[in-house]
């Protein structure tokens, strides 16, 4: 049933209605953007309280969306998360702030990623011999032939006619 689908913007989240009212941190997690041996599969890429909401109305019901700029729903993944306490060095509760709740929730989340591979090697460095030289040395000669001609397509319909001389008969009895 893609045909109605509605389609909306990538920048518009949706959320239950239950997200849109409370004060809890946002937090935006990107994944699969990491080249190299990083220990770490997912990135914290925002935190915030503050929000956007957007209603969209679909037959006369409406749907809530989080208005959130970049975001990426390939690489993106959106939390909510209510706040954070930790005890200081005097043993008093105090709040987290943003970016250590993310940190906290990617390392929460860290063992359930899949672990993809880049879809290329990455090189260190540059090869020691050039790659034509080793095809070059399993060869005395190097032949290069012309690829096959293609059969050539019959003419249009409009032509054929031409040349059977039917239009010329045609115009001779008139």
């Amino acid at each position: 049933m893609g045909l109605f689908r509605k389609r909306y913007p990538a920048h518009l989240i949706p959320i239950h209605h239950d997200n849109a009212a409370n004060r809890d941190w946002i937090i935006l997690l990107e994944a699969s953007t990491i080249i190299g041996a990083s220990p770490e599969r997912l990135r914290v890429a925002r935190t915030t309280q503050e929000r956007k909401i957007v209603t969209k109305y679909r037959f006369l019901r409406p749907r809530l969306f989080l208005a959130m700029e970049g975001y990426d729903p390939r690489i993106h993944a959106v939390y909510f998360c209510p706040q954070l306490y930790k005890y200081d060095h005097d043993n008093k509760l105090v709040p987290l702030q943003g970016e250590e709740i993310g940190r906290f929730v990617a390392q929460a989340l860290q063992n359930r990623t899949a672990v993809r591979r880049p879809w290329y090697e990455p090189t260190e460095s540059l090869p020691t011999e050039p790659l034509i030289d080793e095809m070059v040395k399993e060869f005395d000669t190097l032949v290069v032939e012309a690829p096959e001609p293609r059969p050539v397509l019959a003419p249009p319909i409009e032509r054929r006619h031409e040349g059977n001389g039917s239009e010329n008969l045609s115009t001779a009895r008139n």
